[in-house]
């Protein structure tokens, strides 16, 4: 057992995970979005692109892609949040939409990568 892929697939399916449950339920309702999710969805993101880098593959390039997607999304929907809750009117409902929306397009970037992961578990030759 490659101990380096377990670490990898640990991370790479955390963040999936921990973004899908940020990204579940109703856009424009605010209590349903914990801040704190989206937080470690954003920190487990980060830590699955840096166990890419040095990976000298093709397969490797695209997770380190996918990885990155994801996590520009995610710390795009970060800053909106911020921006929106210290502004005057506060966080809104169409804010907390848009920024649940930037948690789907990363939650999409996680699952290729994850779906990538599968393929690769599938067509390894032992």
């Amino acid at each position: 057992m490659n101990s380096e892929k377990v670490i990898f697939g640990f991370f790479i399916t955390l963040a999936a995970s921990l973004n899908f449950g940020f990204w579940t339920g109703e856009m424009d309702r605010i209590e349903l979005h914990n801040v704190w999710e989206l937080a470690g969805a954003i920190v487990v993101s980060l830590i699955a692109t840096v166990l890419k880098f040095g990976d000298r593959t093709q397969l490797g390039a695209v997770h380190l892609a996918t990885s990155l997607v994801a996590d520009v999304q995610l710390i795009a929907g970060a800053v909106i949040w911020t921006w929106a809750a210290t502004s005057p009117g506060g966080l809104t409902p169409a804010d907390m939409a848009l920024v649940v929306s930037m948690s789907g397009g990363a939650l999409l970037a996680n699952l290729i990568s994850v779906v990538l992961m599968i393929s690769e578990i599938i067509t390894a030759r032992r």
